[in-house]
């Protein structure tokens, strides 16, 4: 792992998903997990193109935290776009990392099923899924069409 000039490490990322890999790698460098130890770092490319990123950031009244998924999306959300064209998550694990079920069905919100989904460990690793491997049977809004 290469370091940067503040002496931050950075993730070497390869593939067509560079940019993206490379700003969640980025980001988990600034996630708050003073309990767990365990940084995230995810990345969303929003229908403009842009990128949006977010960090775990942890609490000590554990229910509280958010995760790094979260917080990418409420950037995007935050700068105006609702839909999610590409997910990239990476994490300090021996195998890539899941979404979380609560921020499986947050993807689920604002992806298509098709959505393609990175799954990175600092090391190299990656597994490509999908949002809807991710979340087979996802709640939708279909499933409220009969709500008043």
């Amino acid at each position: 792992m290469a370091r940067s000039a503040a002496g931050r490490s950075r993730t070497a990322c390869r593939g067509e998903n560079m940019p993206l890999l490379s700003a969640a790698a980025e980001v988990r460098e600034n996630a708050y997990a003073p309990y767990s130890q365990f940084r995230v770092g995810a990345a969303v490319r929003g229908a403009s193109g842009a990128i949006y990123r977010g960090c775990n950031v942890e609490n000590v009244a554990y229910p509280e935290g958010t995760c790094a998924e979260a917080g990418a999306i409420a950037a995007m959300v935050a700068a105006g776009e609702t839909e999610i064209l590409e997910v990239c998550v990476i994490a300090d694990s021996p195998t890539p990392v899941p979404p979380c079920g609560g921020c499986r069905q947050k993807l689920a919100e604002f992806a298509r099923h098709d959505v393609p989904v990175t799954l990175a460990t600092v090391s190299g690793q990656q597994l490509q899924t999908t949002v809807g491997d991710l979340l087979p049977g996802r709640f939708d809004a279909g499933h409220m069409e009969r709500a008043t």
